[in-house]
């Protein structure tokens, strides 16, 4: 196994960081890995937000769910899915463009999560942790508020970066699905319930299959953030011309 493979294999989330700082030089060999990951058309249709202001960082800690180690990061950056600077650019060489639509949403959106991903690689290559924050979705009018969001841009990943405390390096990596519960050949095809159980009987533990299942919806997708999420999501498609 080559080294970028093993990275990528021990790399996990990291939510409690020590005290030490991240170099300029760090920081800015992880945006530069950021901007070089795969575009479309090269377009990079994101914008990074980098978050270097302390009073913002708190306030992103309580509208993301209220998670105090979001404050404490030694670098936040958010990654907008940006369609905005495009459809200036457009009209600045005399155009009349049509509004951007759900394509061009989407587009942008994998564009800045390639991105993220790209930073995270880097960032784990100098012994630099991170973690996901994808509650940045949610309190749409306040984000965009505090962010200063115009229609076309959507905030598709927060991440937040730091040293790792020994702990957290020492913690295991939870387990993932086999390759055969993920990779299916040419065609979907939709699991039955024997499969689904045996997929995820790794998570359910000593409480079994129904019982886990059960805590885990409610604590996830039938959750109050969850269903913020999405009528958070739904504000921001609306100007792409999506309709709930």
């Amino acid at each position: 196994m080559n080294e970028i493979i093993k990275s990528l294999h021990s790399r996990k989330s990291i939510r409690v960081f020590t005290d030490q700082e991240i170099a300029t030089e760090q920081k800015n060999e992880i945006l530069h890995a950021a901007m070089a990951a795969p575009t479309a058309g090269n377009q990079q249709l994101y914008t990074i937000l980098d978050i270097t202001d302390d009073t913002l960082k708190q306030q992103l800690s309580i509208t993301c769910d209220n998670q105090p180690f979001i404050a404490k990061a030694k670098m936040v950056l958010i990654f907008c899915a940006d369609f905005q600077k495009w459809y200036d650019a457009f009209i600045e060489g005399g155009l009349r463009p049509r509004k951007p639509g759900a394509g061009d949403l989407m587009l942008a959106v994998s564009d800045a999560n390639i991105a993220a991903q790209n930073a995270v690689t880097a960032a784990h290559s100098l012994g630099i942790g991170s973690c996901y924050i994808g509650d940045i979705m949610e309190n749409c009018e306040t984000q965009r508020n505090l962010l200063h969001l115009p229609e076309y841009v959507f905030p598709a990943a927060m991440l937040v970066f730091g040293y790792p405390t020994a702990l957290q390096l020492e913690r295991t990596k939870p387990e993932r699905c086999s390759l055969e519960d993920i990779v299916q050949q040419n065609h979907y095809r939709r699991r039955d319930g024997m499969e689904l159980r045996a997929m995820l009987e790794k998570d359910s533990g000593t409480l079994g299959y129904d019982e886990w299942m059960r805590r885990f919806c409610s604590r996830k997708y039938e959750s109050d953030f969850s269903k913020e999420m999405s009528r958070s999501v739904s504000t921001y498609l609306k100007a792409f011309g999506i309709h709930s």
